[in-house]
């Protein structure tokens, strides 16, 4: 396995994982049932998300992730075992396809988002 060094392994690995996702018994309704998810619009700008987090890319994201996951939280509430599910299954996307430097990187930003956001999106002050 190589690392991940650029936006075609960037693109591989968001496909890859949120296969993972669209199938997965605990969090997969979420996205496909609740948050009906336009897969082809979600996918684009998850690749320019991780490709400016991962590659610094400067046409990389610009937005607001953490309002649109409020927003989903008040259709349906986000707890921490959805928060864990996601974090498992990209950290084992990342081992699926990729080692190295990067792909460490990759495993520990998702591990970093998914524990600075559990708190956000629990008790009553959430969202």
């Amino acid at each position: 396995m190589h690392d991940i060094t650029n936006a075609s392994d960037i693109k591989t690995l968001i496909d890859h994982f949120y296969g993972k996702v669209q199938q997965d018994d605990v969090i997969g309704y979420i996205f496909n049932d609740i948050a009906q998810v336009n897969w082809p619009a979600h996918l684009q700008v998850m690749y320019a998300f991780w490709e400016f987090l991962l590659l610094g890319s400067p046409d990389g994201y610009r937005g607001n992730p953490i309002q649109k996951h409020f927003d989903l939280h008040r259709k349906h509430p986000l707890t921490a075992a959805h928060f864990d599910r996601w974090v498992s299954l990209f950290q084992s996307s990342v081992d699926d396809l990729f080692a190295g430097p990067t792909a460490d990187t990759a495993k520990f930003k998702g591990y970093a988002i998914a524990e600075t956001w559990k708190p956000k999106f629990d008790g009553p002050f959430a969202g």
